[in-house]
């Protein structure tokens, strides 16, 4: 098998009375969360000051240099068990600008991927922004947009949520952040973009959903909103194309089980439930098996998903399909002593690490033409 992206794949498909071995193009679609990759330059209009030389975290070329070679190592090799190069889309977070971006793409072991990049800048109070990595010989975008998730202090949705809770789920530096002026809660916007894979027409929403900061209960509605904006861009793709091969995907800083991925959004977890126009998400699965993305107190939990429309279930492999999911949590990943033995492998100040997630990918095959 050619170390080219536009690889060929070969497995049998059974049917009653005889194997066929037929050829499929695989690609792979992956996400992670960088876990606060910034640069080293302080941004006077974002909250970055802990990850510059004089900050918390002593942050400096050296080990800026040496997150980007640990990501970019990761990324290479996500999802290379079943196709052996590099994921042909790649959706981000906690991305402080375009730079680091491009600094991550010229990286020895994903330069020659020759990726392309879109950014926005999001109203985050932290300067942490989605984006997404594309394989430039395989994908031709065609728009791109980032949408705002609009959310006010005063507009809960449930009284439950009024309550006072004592902060019982995973720590986070992601602090949800009220605006003195307006009440406006600041988070990511939700990156649209729409292109063609090798010809076929596909699209493609990369998340990152408010925190769980201040409790999973209190700040649950918060994400319940991103859902559902994240079902009405979807419905507005399929209003316009009802056959539209939707992706979504993200650090959802919630599990599969929760209210905005199972009402909000409304992702169904076994495929015979998928009908049309509904969303399919193979992380559920995972979840009910005891994977995870993220650990806090020897608990995991899948926070980090990617989810397809319908219209990427379907059994006729002529056209691009969704084939299988995973979680990339390979042994260098992982933190091999300590109070956090076993968990995603992060940055300390003693240590240069990955991230504290996982990362996730799935499969796209079509049949070759």
């Amino acid at each position: 098998m050619q170390k080219n992206f536009f690889c060929l794949i070969l497995f049998l498909l059974f049917s009653k009375n005889s194997a066929q071995t037929k050829a499929f193009v695989i690609h792979t679609v992956a996400f992670y969360n960088f876990e606060n990759c910034y640069d080293t330059i302080n941004d006077p209009i974002i909250n970055d000051e802990d990850w510059t030389p004089a900050g918390t975290q002593h942050w400096d070329t050296k080990k800026y240099r040496q997150k980007l070679e640990n990501l970019a190592r990761v990324l290479s090799e996500i999802g290379t068990s079943e196709n052996p190069n590099s994921p042909t889309f790649i959706g981000g977070a906690e991305i402080e600008n375009q730079t680091v971006l491009e600094d991550l793409i010229k990286q020895p072991k994903l330069i020659d991927k020759d990726y392309g990049i879109i950014h926005f800048d999001s109203p985050d109070k932290r300067g942490i922004d989605v984006a997404l990595l594309y394989q430039k010989k395989q994908f031709q975008p065609t728009s791109y947009v980032n949408i705002p998730l609009y959310m006010y202090k005063n507009e809960q949705p449930h009284k439950e949520a009024q309550k006072e809770e004592t902060p019982e789920d995973f720590e986070t530096e992601d602090v949800i952040q009220v605006s003195a002026k307006n009440h406006r809660i600041y988070t990511r916007d939700q990156l649209l973009v729409t292109g063609f894979l090798n010809g076929e027409e596909i699209h493609i929403i990369v998340n990152h959903w408010p925190s769980r900061s201040g409790g999973e209960k209190k700040s649950s509605p918060y994400r319940e909103m991103a859902g559902a904006l994240n079902r009405k861009i979807i419905d507005s793709l399929q209003q316009i194309n009802p056959d539209a091969k939707v992706i979504t995907m993200g650090d959802l800083n919630d599990s599969p089980f929760n209210n905005s991925v199972k009402k909000g959004l409304g992702a169904k977890g076994k495929i015979r439930e998928v009908q049309p126009f509904d969303i399919y998400n193979p992380f559920e699965e995972m979840a009910n098996k005891g994977l995870g993305t993220i650990a806090f107190r020897d608990a995991w939990d899948i926070f980090d998903q990617v989810m397809v429309s319908q219209s990427l279930l379907q059994k006729d492999y002529k056209t691009f399909q969704y084939w299988k999911a995973g979680i990339y949590n390979k042994p260098f990943l992982i933190q091999k002593n300590g109070k956090y033995k076993g968990y995603p492998l992060r940055h300390s100040l003693t240590e240069i690490g990955f991230s504290d997630h996982f990362p996730v990918y799935i499969y796209l095959i079509r049949e070759k033409k």
